[in-house]
């Protein structure tokens, strides 16, 4: 007899409004695994190095703030339950993500992004939308998703001074989870996207990069 619990439409909101809330607001999001720049050391970085790393790093702690909200938004319409607790599993890693890059950004003397609650809302309603298309079109948009993060994350790995091992470590250990995420989706039975489609998720991560890499 399985002993996992079911919960009713009103539980799911009610758990969607706190993990909204552990995902937006400062400090609140407690990973389960210990940063991975807690076994570094890291030589001092100027003034404007630290800046363009905080803002490299803002950036992906947004880029995490919608993978949660997407990873929410499909585990609330799945269809079969074993997707929606995947979708959940592969949420909380994405807390942790979310913890390791905030600790980052207040090392650095900087802040997270104000448009985070726009990017969570959104990101969340799309997640949403495709898990209401179908369990497979929801996976396949996992997949995809997770790509190009992995693409940003090669990107930030190749901008970040190599003296930086702090934030050299947490990147490294989130694409090993990114790919891994969009690995798992695929085998699961996602739909493999097709390029047209891949070209526009590029193009909608190019806006959130752009705004959120000082905002």
């Amino acid at each position: 007899m399985s002993n996992q619990r079911h919960y009713s439409t009103a539980d799911r909101l009610l758990l969607q409004a706190d993990t909204a809330l552990r995902t937006l607001l400062p400090f609140n999001g407690q990973a389960s695994r210990m940063s991975p720049a807690t076994l570094e050391d890291s030589a001092p970085l100027d003034a404007a190095e630290a800046r363009h790393v905080a803002g490299l790093m803002r950036i992906n702690h947004t880029g995490e703030v919608c993978a949660q909200a997407l990873y929410q938004g499909q585990a609330l319409t799945a269809k079969l339950p074993a997707i929606r607790s995947a979708m959940e599993e592969a949420a909380e890693e994405e807390i942790d993500h979310l913890a390791w890059c905030e600790q980052r950004i207040r090392e650095l003397s900087s802040h997270t992004s104000v448009l985070n609650p726009a990017f969570y809302g959104l990101s969340f309603g799309i997640g949403a939308l495709a898990g209401l298309v179908s369990d497979r079109v929801s996976l396949g948009f996992v997949a995809a998703t997770e790509e190009q993060v992995v693409k940003h994350l090669d990107e930030h790995l190749s901008d970040i001074p190599a003296t930086d091992r702090k934030s050299r470590a947490i990147l490294e250990q989130m694409r090993k989870d990114e790919a891994a995420h969009a690995s798992n989706a695929l085998h699961a039975g996602g739909h493999v996207f097709p390029r047209p489609i891949k070209f526009g998720m590029t193009l909608l991560s190019k806006v959130m990069t752009k705004t959120t890499y000082r905002i």
